[in-house]
């Protein structure tokens, strides 16, 4: 199948952004998928990140969600900054689990964007409900 405009150009904005993503990469992130619109991250829960409670602390999922939201809202080459971000913890995250958040844009007009991101754990049931709201800024990530 062969990749769109939009797609080929989301890709390259992930690849030249993925190079000095040195949060992401130094946590472990992967990015899984990436398109116009959309990307999907993964990182697995080490010990260093739990909490007093043994479970994930919630700014690592906040982290992975955040990451997610910045790969989509900059898939389109406008240089994208979050705005305004919430987050519903809604179970917790085990350790060893690799979560999964998955960036979905709903609405983009003008310099400001929406983008709901869904982190669900290793058995595939929902951590976290996080939703993004972005700001175009000046500059682009490919030429």
């Amino acid at each position: 199948m062969q990749q769109s405009n939009a797609e080929k150009l989301a890709r390259a904005c992930a690849d030249a952004m993925w190079t000095s993503d040195n949060a992401s990469r130094a946590l472990g992130m992967e990015l899984v998928d990436v398109g116009a619109g959309r990307a999907t991250m993964a990182m697995t829960i080490t010990d260093n990140m739990t909490n007093g409670h043994g479970m994930c602390h919630g700014g690592y999922i906040f982290t992975l969600a955040d990451s997610a939201f910045a790969f989509a809202c900059n898939s389109h080459n406008q240089n994208a900054v979050a705005q305004h971000c919430s987050v519903t913890f809604i179970r917790p995250g085990k350790r060893g689990d690799r979560m999964i958040a998955m960036a979905v844009e709903r609405s983009r007009s003008a310099r400001s964007g929406i983008y709901d991101i869904t982190v669900t754990g290793g058995d595939g049931k929902v951590i976290a409900e996080f939703r993004g709201h972005s700001r175009v800024i000046e500059g682009q990530l490919v030429p």
